[in-house]
């Protein structure tokens, strides 16, 4: 799987995701350290990634509608450190194939991960 992470998260979560075999940049390799979220989504829809990030406002449907982007995964938790972010990224591994986010959102809490998807 193609995952882009944004400039939010820890290093180690790349790290983790590559053991997993997935093939992974971060923003800030790619120059887009403090950009805006639209050219950030757009980047990621246009080489084909799945964008994994601790910012909500990518959450927002009405901004970035479903199927209009090749998945976005937004982490709330209360604490972002990479210590409080592994268990709930296991999680997310473990739960479904990260293929069947495409043009889809998922919001990974502490308890519970919730998906809306392209019908």
């Amino acid at each position: 799987m193609k995952i882009k992470l944004d400039e939010n998260l820890p290093h180690d979560l790349n790290n983790l995701l590559r053991s997993f075999g997935h093939d992974v940049r971060d923003a800030p390799e790619e120059g887009l350290s403090g950009a805006a979220d639209p050219p950030v989504l757009q980047t990621a829809t246009t080489e084909g990634r799945l964008l994994m990030t601790f910012d909500t406002d990518f959450a927002n449907i009405r901004h970035y509608p479903l199927g209009s982007h090749s998945g976005i995964v937004v982490f709330r938790l209360s604490d972002q450190r990479w210590k409080a972010l592994e268990g709930p990224v296991r999680k997310l591994l473990a739960s479904m194939r990260l293929e069947e986010l495409a043009g889809s959102l998922a919001i990974v809490q502490e308890s519970r991960i919730r998906y809306r998807r392209v019908k």
